[in-house]
This record gives structure tokens, sequence and C-alpha cells, in this order.
């Protein structure tokens, strides 16, 4: 069957077959080699070091990243003219994750191949590829991206630094400082972004040794203290006017942009570390006794194993089915026209929703994993000794990186209700029958041949809730809808549960014929587990909303809609959740 093209925020109002979506089974052999390439560096290169480079020896992280250069892993992403090997998002999200272990090493690699060299690919002129690009995949150079500045936060565009252009016309003179720039004391190229004229926000690509260009010290941090993270000030620094980035004024194209391939890149990162954190707690709970018995023995801590198993189920499934999205999108575009990179971006901006749910969900499963592993670990957790104090640390930045989760959340039902208002989703229609069905309860009659006939009935009714409280939102504020915070993220936790549920049961739908009874079991387990957890989110998300919308007869209305829509028929739970912690302690890691 062949694959049918979702629209961004589609999965909403849309049924998606599980043949449509990429699942982590769907790998290729080729692909299963960068895997096993990228965690091998890890492992032989990175792991013995782990101490030093947490210690800021940043010489061995200079190091390590030339030999990833070695290793063709900074040229996934980079075009073939250039030396790069140009593959797929499935393939660089696998690299991503497969790295992630490396703790604040996986940082350095993250930036560098992401939000430091993309912009030269997406934006920069063929004079300027040929100058950096090479460098940069081959890691004989290293790159660091310089947005953020000390006053400004989720206002990234309201940058102070200032670019003037030189009486002579041949430079523009930068003034401003950069803050929390990772890459930044080893750095040889910085894209750089200050205000032309203090009113066009622009990029430029400059030059460790351009005049005027001077390294902070490094920051001290909770976490990541191996990667290095400093101000970069900016002096009357020359840059030649061949090295601005894009177009004057042009330069927010590059910094959302770039953005939404962070976002999906680290829900993969974040997800390879959860996998790896949770290991390392399930073998913790093999070893340590008390009472003369394994604490993974009892309920207590088995039950913490299984959640963070059928999280992680979840959150896998939804990053790689984003990939297959996104490759397919990107698949469609020819390599031949003039205007390729453009097109390219408008393709990842498509799925600027489910990047955002990407993020937001993995770094946040990723949040639960190291803090049940600390507790799993009790005092031990708590000291430096053990792995589980530093995973709590560096997981902390994730939330913050490439938009804070509440921006992000803000951003997913925004841009969808955007595109229904533009006539690209046909939400509003899709809310009329939502709340028509109110009026109308239904009871189907579940397939009892489908295993998952449960859990795609409930995401039917949560996606019908969904549309009933938006409608309500849009119908009370209308435009002015963008304000409401509040609102505005009870929806995009309503939306992110719906995705990941989806996700998942697809994902266990998709494997069923292949599956063995034992692999079958579990997925079963994962799929129930994940689907109660979600739901009581969802449910409490949408129970929010409810009262922040409506008020009167309408509320009662809609809360009898959140009982009856979010209600999930969640029988043998227990029997789940024990079957996935025996699982988990025989294997000693994540289990799928």
């Amino acid at each position: 069957m062949s694959k049918q093209l979702k629209k961004g925020g589609e999965f909403l109002i849309a049924e998606t077959l599980c043949s449509e979506i990429f699942t982590p089974e769907d790998f290729t052999d080729e692909q299963k080699q960068m895997a096993e390439t990228t965690s091998d560096f890890v492992t032989n290169e990175i792991m013995p070091k782990a101490d030093e480079i947490e210690a800021g020896q940043f010489d061995l992280v200079v190091e390590g990243m030339k030999k990833c250069g070695e290793l063709g892993l900074l040229m996934i992403d980079g075009p073939e003219e250039y030396g790069g090997l140009e593959l797929d998002k499935a393939t660089s999200m696998l690299a991503a994750e497969k790295i992630s272990p490396a703790g604040s090493f996986s940082v350095a690699y993250a930036c560098h191949t992401g939000i430091a060299t993309l912009p030269l690919v997406y934006y920069g002129t063929p004079a300027q590829k040929e100058q950096y690009l090479e460098k940069l995949l081959t890691g004989e150079w290293m790159g660091a991206y310089c947005l953020t500045e000390p006053g400004s936060g989720s206002d990234a565009l309201g940058a102070r630094a200032t670019a003037v252009l030189s009486d002579d016309g041949k430079h523009y003179i930068l003034n401003g400082t950069k803050q929390f720039i990772t890459n930044g004391s080893f750095a040889d190229i910085y894209t750089i972004f200050a205000q032309v004229d203090k009113t066009k926000f622009t990029a430029f690509l400059v030059e460790r040794t351009f005049e005027g260009l001077i390294i902070g010290n490094e920051e001290k941090k909770l976490g990541i203290k191996g990667s290095s993270t400093t101000q970069i000030i900016l002096d009357n620094c020359k840059v030649p006017v061949e090295n601005l980035l894009g177009e004057i004024g042009k330069g927010h194209k590059i910094a959302f942009n770039v953005l939404n391939v962070g976002r999906f890149k680290l829900g993969a990162g974040v997800t390879g570390a959860a996998k790896y954190a949770l290991s390392v707690g399930i073998k913790y709970a093999n070893e340590r006794k008390q009472f003369g018995i394994q604490i993974g023995k009892f309920g207590a801590i088995g039950e913490k194993i299984a959640n963070l198993q059928a999280e992680l189920f979840a959150s896998e499934s939804l990053v790689y089915r984003l990939s297959g999205l996104l490759d397919q999108k990107l698949a469609t575009i020819d390599k031949g026209i003039d205007d390729y990179y453009e097109e390219y971006q408008k393709g990842i901006e498509e799925y600027a929703p489910e990047c955002a749910i990407a993020k937001v969900y993995c770094s946040e499963a990723l949040a639960h994993v190291v803090d049940e592993v600390v507790q799993i670990h009790g005092g031990y957790g708590f000291t430096a000794e053990y792995p589980a104090e530093r995973f709590y640390r560096d997981e902390r930045i994730n939330r913050i990186f490439e938009g804070t989760n509440e921006i992000n959340r803000l951003l997913i039902p925004g841009m969808i209700l955007k595109r229904s208002m533009k006539g690209e989703l046909p939400l509003q229609s899709e809310a009329m029958k939502a709340f028509e069905s109110l009026m109308t309860p239904s009871f189907p009659d579940l397939d009892e041949n489908d295993p998952f006939a449960a859990e795609k009935d409930l995401l039917k009714n949560l996606k019908t809730l969904f549309l009933i409280l938006a409608g309500a939102g849009v119908q009370k504020y209308m435009e002015k809808l963008a304000d409401q915070q509040e609102i505005l993220l009870a929806a995009a936790d309503m939306t992110i549960q719906i995705f990941a549920i989806e996700s998942a049961v697809l994902r266990a739908e998709k494997s069923w014929a292949a599956a063995t009874e034992a692999k079958r079991e579990l997925l079963k387990a994962a799929v129930k587990v994940c689907t109660f957890n979600a739901t009581e989110i969802a449910g409490t998300a949408a129970k929010r909303g409810a009262f922040y919308v409506e008020e009167g007869d309408t509320l009662t209305m809609i809360l009898s809609g959140v009982r009856r829509f979010a209600k999930y028929d969640a029988n043998g739970l227990l029997a789940a959740v024990r079957l996935l912690a025996s699982r988990s302690l025989e294997t000693e890691k994540y289990l799928f």
C-alpha cells in the first residue's frame, strides 16, 4: 500500500494507517550500520575520557569531533557536492540518538552538525560554501551559533547587537554581546545575528580570527559541564561584506527554520539519553538489595521501570514517525531547481508542529527517566559517585534548549490554528461535527479481532475532545486566542499526548504481524501502559481547558464530554506493568 503524505497537524483530523508511518523496525542495513558506527565511537573514544571532558578539557572534545569527521558523522546532513553524505532525516536522527550517551560531548556534536552548519548549507552562497562548508563537514573547523543575548531569551529577534557598513563599504562592523554560546571557546567560525542599521535582523559568518571578536569566560553551569559555553563579545568586529549570510533583514528565516531541525534532532537525542539512563537504573535495581531482596523485584520499583519503558516506546515511536514524514516530504522536492533549499525549508516547516511536539514530549520523557533513576538509586543517586547524579543535572537544559518547552507548547496549537484560519486544515468544520457529537452520544462496537481497537476508539474520542475545546476557544476569543496562553497550553498538552498515543499504537500495529507471541505481549503491554498514562494527562488538560474557556450550561456539557471522551478501559493494566518490569530486569535495557 502506498503511503499517503499527511500535512503537518493533519493527524488531529484524519485517520493515519500503520502502513503510512516509518518506525524503528523499518531501518535499513545502511542506517543500522551508521547507528553501530556511532555507538562504537561513543563507547571506544568518548566514554573512557568522560571524566576529563566533564572537567572541562575541551581539547578532548575537539579531538573527538575530528574523529567524528573521519568517520563521516559530521557529514550526514551535508550536500554531496561539498563532501557531505546528504542522508535522510531518519539516519540523521538515529546518529543523534546514538551519540547521546556521550553526555556533554553530544551537545558539542549536536550544535556543530545542526545550528552551526545548517545555516551555511541552507542559505550560504556557492562562494561561502566553497570556503567553509567542507572544513565543517570534515571536522577541520568547529562551528558555533550566536543568537541569544544577555537581555533576550525567548524573544530571540529582540537582538541589540548591531552591524554597520564601514565607510569604505568593505566590512560590516559588529558590536554587542552574545550569551550562552555552545562551542564558544573552540569554534573556528560563528553564525552571528545582528541588526543592520539597528532594524534589519541579519546573519553573518564570522571567523574566530576576525579583528574585534572576543571569547568570554566559560559559564559555570548546573550540568553539561563538559560542553563549552561562553559569551562572544563583538567589539567593532570587522566582518567582510561577502560574509553576510542570506539576505539583509531576513535573519529571522535562518533563526527559526534552523530551530525546527534542532527540535526534531533534540527529540531523537534525548530519547537516546533516556534509553541509556534507564538501562543504568535497571542494572542498579538488579544489583541493590534491601531486606535481602533485589529492589527491582519490589512492585514500587517495578512500576517505575514499566512506566518509563512505555513512555520511551511512545517517545521513540513519535520521533521516527516524524522522520518518516520529513523524508517523505523532502523526497518530493526536485534537487535540480534553483531554489531547492528554500523549498527544502518549507518542507521541514510543514511539520513544525510535530517538531515542537517531539521536542517537548521527548525532553520531558528524559526528565521523568532521570528523576526516577535517581530515585531508584536512593541516597547514592544524590552522590557524584554514581552516574545518576550527572544524568539528572545534564537533563535539565533540554527543556530550555531550542526554545523553552513553554514556547514550544504555545507554538503547537498556535501554528495548527493559524493553518486552519488560512483554510489549509479544515479544523472549523471538524469542530462543528465534534460539537454535534456532544448531543448525540454513540457507543460503537469494537472490533474484537483488532488488538488495539480500544486505543483507536480512544484516539478518535480524544481528537473529538480537542476539536470541541479548540472550537470553543476560537468562538470565544477569535483572533485574540493567541493571547490566551493558559488555554493554548491546555490544547498543546492534549495534542502532544494524542500524537504520542497514536504513534505508539500505529507502530505496535505495524509490527504485529511479524512479531513473536512474546513480542506481541510486550507491544500490547507498552501500548496499554503508555495509553493509560497519556490519557490521564490529556483528560486533565481537557478539563482545565474547559474551565478556562466556558461557564454555565456549556461548561457542564463539555465536562460531560471530557468524562466520556477521555475514558479508557485499561483492563489488565497491572499485568502489563508487571510484564514490562520483569522483562526489563531480565534484559537490563530498553526493551524495544
